[in-house]
């Protein structure tokens, strides 16, 4: 039984697999978006998430141990550069796995891995809010609460 086990293991042994996801977590740090399959996103959306709290921290034993599994200096410092400051008032939830479809040859489910923009957070927000329209009770507006009256035409 797999009990409290984390992790994905994709049929695939422990090296291939750790240097799959090292791969694929600096492509997303570099390009901040990847197309990938639905279980590999999801995976990657862990080990995204790790870096960018290790780039939030900022320090020195935080940037090597982001240099332990991504190899390129650059996208270590974009990492602490960039993408740390970006993500420093959220608390966790840097990634987002969007379905995309079925990929043609084998019919296998695809995502797209991205990173999340400060739009987005807006937007967000932004919906929680109930409509004005549902406020009122009935749902149905009347001229007078739109501020149509019958004297207006549309110009």
């Amino acid at each position: 039984m797999r009990h409290g086990v984390s992790g994905r293991k994709l049929n695939r042994n422990t090296s291939h697999r750790f240097a799959m996801f090292r791969n694929m977590t600096t492509s997303l740090l570099k390009h901040e978006r990847i197309f990938t399959t639905l279980p590999k996103g999801k995976e990657i959306r862990r080990w995204g998430d790790w870096l960018i709290t290790l780039g939030k921290r900022g320090d020195l034993h935080a940037r090597r141990q982001a240099l332990s599994l991504v190899r390129e200096k650059d996208v270590v410092h974009k990492l602490f550069a960039e993408l740390g400051p970006r993500y420093e008032d959220r608390s966790g939830g840097y990634t987002r796995v969007v379905k995309v479809g079925f990929r043609r040859g084998d019919a296998a489910p695809m995502c797209l891995v991205e990173l999340v923009t400060g739009a987005a957070q807006a937007r967000g927000k932004s919906r929680s809010k109930p409509r004005e329209d549902q406020v009122g009770g009935s749902g149905m507006s009347s001229p007078e609460a739109t501020g149509a009256t019958s004297g207006e035409s549309g110009q």
